[in-house]
Formats: structure tokens, C-alpha cells, sequence
């Protein structure tokens, strides 16, 4: 409980970028925009892989699931983060601060987890292509996926509740955007020492393993296309992982800039805007990355166009015959 000369504090003031002056307007635009394309982008994809049947591929399976979590993932955030552009100061209670913290790791485990799967997919697929269908089967694909959504709920519902019985008094003040662990553990008054080694253990299941996992799995296609005699050959299985390669290089090197690369002086700012990185670009860049570098989604993509401008013209002709 708070002492009796202390407050306990029923809400959070999040101070996002207080230095923007006349650039808020510039910056909420631009934020805004890049939102747009990610909620159209994405929702493009997942409607392409959902209704093309040519995409029926366990590849696309887990790249619609990624896209289904890039939606969430934005949008718990950046909704707000527009907010604290625009205001400067954003209020959330106790509660929603948590929540929203809960949210966005939920979100960023299940990301982690499906890119970890895709890797093992591009590993079966050119390491051991004459058993991938046997081993990459529909029941195989959804035990994949949904374990990484049950897994992530446990973990990031276990911290949840060691965060919610912390004690928050005097201090509500938070310099970011979001509630974030380390925000949200800076204004508690009770003793952190549990919760910070809960973090670790679940950060080293969720993020470290996985990537080791994918390393793993990279450095075996890499050795195996190496190995294959045609240029060609090599340039095609090199093709078919690259968009995925991309991604989470993108993906783990910005959380590694994050958590464990020292900050400088200015270290509050710097850890803003490396967050802004992979709750804003890296949702931006997926579908783009996975659209223009595949030819599949491209021609899924113009199929649409073309079914969808038949039928406006058959509609058209229809009404303009009568």
C-alpha cells in the first residue's frame, strides 16, 4: 500500500516527442499516412491469401497470420501515438496503461514466434524439399500457429498479473509514447526485482531462443545453396527466402538496438524513436516487402483487380441493357 504522505496514482500522462514545435503537424501527417498503408496493405494481403487459390501455401498461411498481428499490433499503439502527437500529452489510467502494454507484447511474441515458424518453413522447403509437404501439412501449419498464440497469451498474462500487483504512487509521469516495461516499472514504488526476472526469462523464450532458432535455420539454407551446382538454382532458393530474411533482420535488429545496445545521453529520445521503428516501419515495410519481391501475391493481386473490373463491367452492362 502507498504511505499515508503519499499519493497513489489512478493515472499515467504519457509525454511523447515534446521537442517537435511546429513539426507536430508534419509528424502526425506522416505517422498517419504510414498507418493508412499498413492497415491497407495488409488487410490487402490477408484478402488475397484468404480468396486466391493459388496461395494455398503453408508460406502465405503464416505470412496472413503475420499480417492479421501487424494490424493489431499498429493499432494498439498508434492511434494513441497520433494522440500524444497532436496533444502532446496523452492520459491513460493504471489499468489501460497495463493493458495496452499487455496488448502490445502479446502481439510482439505471436511476431516473433510466426517468424521463427517461417524460418522453419524456408528450412524444410530447401533443405528437405522432397519431405515438405509431408512435414509442412495443414494439421501442422495451425498446431504451429496456434501455438504460438497460446504460448504468447501465458507467457505475457503471467507478467500481467505481477505488474497489476504493483504499487504506482506520486510519479505518473512517462516519457513515451507508450506504456512499455521500463516506463511502466519506473514510476512503481513496490520492490521490481521479480517482475524484472519474469521479463528476462520470458524475453530470452520469446525473442532470444527464436532467434537463435532462425540463425540456425539460416546459416543450413545458406550452406545448402552453396552446395547446389546450378547458378540459377541458387538464385531461385536464395529468391524464396529473401522477403523473409529481410523481415527479420529488420525485426531483431531493432529490438536489439532496444533492449540490449546502451542508449546514449539523449537515451529517452533514442529509445522513441528506435520504438518508432518496429511498431511503425517494420508493419509499413512487410506487405510492401512481401508484394513487390513476390511474384505469386502480385499475380493473386491482379487477378482481383481483373475479376473485380469484369465484374463492374458485366454490373454496368446489365443495368445499361434494361
Amino acid at each position: 500500500m502507498c504511505e499515508a504522505n503519499n499519493t497513489r496514482v489512478s493515472e499515467v500522462v504519457l509525454h511523447g516527442f515534446q521537442n517537435l514545435n511546429k513539426y507536430n503537424i508534419v509528424f502526425f501527417c506522416v505517422v498517419l499516412l504510414i498507418y493508412i498503408v499498413i492497415l491497407v496493405g495488409n488487410l490487402l494481403i490477408i484478402t488475397l491469401i484468404s480468396v486466391s487459390y493459388h496461395l494455398k501455401h503453408p508460406m502465405y498461411f503464416f505470412l496472413k497470420h503475420l499480417s492479421v498481428v501487424d494490424v493489431l499490433f499498429t493499432s494498439n499503439i498508434v492511434p494513441a501515438l497520433l494522440h500524444v502527437i497532436l496533444w502532446g500529452l496523452s492520459h491513460l489510467s493504471i489499468t489501460a496503461c497495463i493493458f495496452q502494454y499487455y496488448v502490445h507484447s502479446f502481439l510482439a511474441f505471436i511476431q516473433s514466434f510466426l517468424l521463427t515458424v517461417m524460418a522453419y518453413d524456408r528450412y524444410v522447403a530447401i533443405c528437405d524439399p522432397l519431405h515438405y509437404f509431408a512435414l509442412m501439412t495443414t494439421k501442422t501449419c495451425n498446431y504451429l500457429v496456434c501455438f504460438s498464440w497460446i504460448f504468447s497469451y501465458i507467457l505475457i498474462s503471467c507478467e500481467t498479473i505481477f505488474l497489476y500487483q504493483l504499487q504506482y504512487c506520486n510519479s505518473n509521469y512517462i516519457d513515451h509514447f507508450f506504456c512499455d516495461i521500463a516506463p511502466i516499472l519506473q514510476i512503481a514504488t513496490s520492490d521490481t526485482f521479480i517482475i524484472v526476472w519474469i521479463d528476462f526469462v520470458i524475453c530470452c523464450l520469446t525473442i532470444f531462443f527464436p532467434f537463435l532458432f532462425v540463425i540456425g535455420s539460416y546459416t543450413c539454407i545458406f550452406v545448402n545453396i552453396l552446395k547446389m551446382s546450378s547458378v540459377i538454382v541458387r538464385k531461385k532458393a536464395f529468391s524464396t527466402c529473401s522477403s523473409h530474411l529481410l523481415i527479420v533482420c529488420l525485426y531483431y535488429g531493432t529490438l536489439i538496438a532496444i533492449y540490449a545496445m546502451p542508449s546514449g545521453d539523449n537515451s529517452h529520445n533514442e529509445n522513441k524513436f528506435k520504438s518508432l521503428i518496429y511498431i511503425v516501419l517494420t508493419p509499413f515495410i512487410n506487405p510492401i516487402i512481401y508484394s513487390l519481391r513476390n511474384k505469386e501475391i502480385m499475380e493473386g493481386l491482379k487477378k482481383l483487380i481483373g475479376q473485380h473490373v469484369w465484374a463492374k463491367i458485366a454490373f454496368g452492362s446489365f443495368f445499361s441493357f434494361k
